[in-house]
């Protein structure tokens, strides 16, 4: 057995895991990050601005740069909403920007290393042990680790192993297609633009997608309906679009956490991050921002966890994520649960996003990733707007 004892080990090389790893690995702490490889998740890929200036991430690192949103409805009525003198939407491809977070993390003095992870064992000492193949039918090998980082994504193995209930938390399942953008703008596509799909037909619980990459694109779709069929989605949403002719490049589908879990840690020395600790955004289905701040809390609660060597520093963490982003994640499920179970209610919801009001705060709420209060009275407004429509008192066109 390698008995080499590490500060932390982290399962999951994602955006959290990396992140975790780089704030450890520059606190001083041994840092073993164990990614498997050869997996992309499926993701449109919108980052703000803000998690550039928050997370050191170079403008390098995007790929495109969307000024407006389009909301289509049922009907197939569109909304554009331009993100104005607020900024911009960054886009990046999840495979070179993950890449490089974990080569951010190894040049901050953690180490890497591509394996599967197995399991966490325990025996008379301390510290546990984490069990992992460096190739399908390789040996088991192990390490020991004072704490363990589980950013191992949905259905996480770690959180799955060590907390209660977590095999429980409720999911999206997420398909999307990497296709080469076609060579010119059309009003079907727009290279500067993201597109939102509100549509039955081409999910029944969640939206579809088309977000530009620059020389890419990637065209999605989520639902938690399992007989529904992701693929045969994307080949409508190709067909409508004219873009069945352009060049698919990959394929990825994954499952997406719709709630954070109840507890991130086991109380003694395993704590989850990211998508494992449910850290995706309802409604929006945004998760790279969300799981980068929960890496970073995750750290920092490691690191005093491993300053003090007391466990209920652990729980600072979650404590800290959902005092700051609790009452967003609630707004969005309720926002998702109201408006997302029927086209009639799609129809309505894509007509109250035509609202300057709306937009305004939209907007400002997404680039500064909290409810905004500077103007009680447009959300007194939207307020009134939204329950008009819910109860149908206004026209939905």
């Amino acid at each position: 057995m390698n008995q080499t004892i590490y500060d932390a080990v982290i399962i999951g090389g994602g955006p959290s895991g990396s992140t975790a790893a780089t704030d450890l690995a520059l606190a001083g702490h041994s840092v073993l990050l164990i990614e498997r490889g050869g997996r992309i998740k499926p993701c449109g890929g919108a980052i703000p601005p803000r998690l550039l200036a928050d997370f050191d991430i170079p403008q390098s690192l995007l790929v495109a740069k969307a000024r407006s949103a389009r909301m289509i409805a049922p009907s197939g009525r569109a909304v554009d909403m331009p993100v104005g003198e607020i900024g911009y939407v960054g886009m990046v491809d999840r495979e070179e920007f993950d890449e490089w977070l974990r080569e951010r993390a190894r040049h901050s003095g953690a180490e890497r290393l591509t394996a599967t992870f197995e399991k966490i064992d325990r025996d008379d000492n301390a510290h546990p042990i984490v069990t992992f193949r460096r190739s399908r039918g390789g040996p088991i090998e192990s390490v020991r680790a004072r704490v363990v980082i589980g950013a191992d994504g949905a259905r996480s193995a770690v959180a799955k192993q060590c907390l209660v209930g977590a095999e429980r938390i409720p999911c999206v399942f997420a398909y999307h297609e990497i296709i080469k953008s076609p060579p010119r703008n059309t009003e079907q596509f727009d290279a500067s633009r993201c597109d939102v799909y509100y549509q039955g037909r081409l999910s029944p619980d969640f939206y579809a997608w088309v977000f530009p990459h620059g020389d890419t694109a990637s065209i999605g779709v989520g639902s938690a309906n399992k007989g529904f069929s992701l693929r045969g989605a994307i080949a409508t949403i190709r067909d409508d679009l004219g873009l069945e002719r352009c060049e698919t490049l990959r394929r990825e589908g994954a499952p997406i956490p719709l709630k954070p879990l109840k507890r991130w840690d086991n109380g003694a020395d395993v704590i989850v991050a990211g998508d494992a600790a449910g850290v995706v955004a309802p409604a929006s289905g945004e998760g790279i921002y969300y799981a980068m701040v929960g890496g970073r809390l995750v750290g920092e609660a490691c690191a005093a966890f491993l300053r003090t060597g007391d466990a209920k520093q652990l729980r600072t963490a979650r404590k800290a994520f959902m005092k700051e982003h609790g009452k967003v994640f609630w707004v969005l499920g309720m926002m998702q649960y109201f408006w997302y179970s029927s086209d009639k209610r799609r129809e309505r919801f894509v007509t109250m996003c035509d609202d300057k009001d709306v937009q305004e705060l939209t907007w400002q709420a997404y680039m500064h990733k909290k409810l905004v209060r500077a103007k009680p009275l447009a959300h007194i407004k939207i307020f009134l707007k939204d329950t008009a429509h819910l109860l149908g008192l206004r026209p939905a066109t």
